[in-house]
């Protein structure tokens, strides 16, 4: 079942109910949710503060809260926090000790409804409308200590009669005045709702689980029942206890592999360097041509040593042509045999 947001329950045990925004089965308020989270705040044996900021709704879902709070056995005491307007002022005036923010507005009119069709369904239209004041009537006269009667006649007139906390004190309606957050003197009954719809933290029952809400995450989409998403839950701290072991090695795996790495890259550098210097050493690159060999290394050792083996080596053919001659050679000879006649 899904739980109803604008509930909530205090440290001491005590529940709030928050009764703010559009009643109807597709407003802020549902009669269903209200119905159904009274009844369960009713097992504590807690007080509930029903508080209320709305600007009414649907008559028949605001005639179930209405009979719900006002069959209830459970000790509830009605707040109206901002506006209690049309639906909502008559869910207030339940029955049930009810005070009024100094702020605050509380509205009663007429029943409004609309409908297409012949004259007959047009008659059948307000016989309904007419009858749904007979009932808000009877249900307003045991608050006000009057008659249904009296009741149409003062307030289903088809005018809006709004009334300041002390306004509806004084003609009975509410049974006290207490002072919450200011509000700007001359602010509209419009501006109260807003002022503190705004205001308004939904909070949610710490111990309650909404188990739509996790189904539509992946891990939990199979969960058929709150018991099935404890035993997930067990299942994920299981596997969380895990991850420091996991941690720890894997950061003793990287330890060993930065120590590989940094060793592999010291034995490049290394081969690489001396590459070079064997290069340079026999005339194939030199000071200038160096740093070109030595990024194509980097780049690509392969690609590098091949480059470096296609170079003609220059300083051994010079070498070669400065080495000494054999003294035994023909030359030698021929050169020592001309010395020799000469001497003669």
């Amino acid at each position: 079942m899904n739980r109803y947001l604008n509930i909530h329950t205090a440290s001491d045990g005590s529940v709030t109910i928050f009764l703010y925004g559009e009643i109807g089965d597709y407003g802020d308020v549902k009669s269903g949710n209200v119905a159904a989270e009274l009844k369960a705040a009713e097992k504590s044996g807690a007080r509930i503060d029903v508080r209320i900021n709305s600007i009414g709704g649907d008559v028949y879902s605001g005639i179930a809260i209405f009979n719900a709070l006002k069959g209830s056995m459970a000790d509830i005491h009605v707040y109206i926090d901002g506006v209690a307007a049309s639906m909502a002022a008559v869910i207030a005036l339940c029955g049930k000790p009810v005070t009024m923010s100094k702020y605050a507005r509380l509205m009663l009119h007429s029943v409004s409804g609309g409908c297409y069709g012949n004259k007959t369904e047009l008659r059948r239209c307000i016989e309904e409308i007419q009858s749904l004041e007979d009932s808000l009537a009877d249900m307003l006269a045991a608050k006000l200590k009057t008659g249904k009667e009296h009741v149409k006649s003062t307030y289903f007139d088809d005018n809006d009669h709004w009334l300041t906390a002390g306004e509806a004190l004084a003609l009975g309606l509410v049974d006290g005045i207490y002072d919450a957050a200011p509000v700007p003197d001359d602010s509209t009954p419009e501006q109260i709702y807003s002022i503190f719809n705004n205001r308004l933290e939904k909070p949610s029952n710490d111990d309650q689980m909404n188990l739509e809400e996790l189904k539509k995450r992946p891990r939990f989409k199979d969960c058929a029942d709150d018991a099935a998403v404890l035993r997930e839950i067990d299942s994920l701290e299981k596997a969380a206890s895990k991850v420091p072991g996991l941690e720890s090695e894997n950061s003793d795996l990287k330890a060993k592999v930065k120590g590989f790495e940094d060793k592999a890259a010291e034995a490049e550098e290394t081969e690489r360097a001396s590459l070079l210097d064997a290069a340079e050493q026999d005339g194939r690159i030199n000071a200038r041509t160096r740093p070109t060999f030595e990024n194509i290394l980097k780049r690509d050792m392969e690609e590098g040593k091949a480059a470096l083996a296609a170079l003609t080596p220059k300083r051994k053919v010079m070498e070669d042509i400065h080495r000494p001659t054999d003294s035994e050679g023909p030359w030698a000879r021929r050169m020592k045999e001309i010395k020799d006649s000469l001497n003669k």
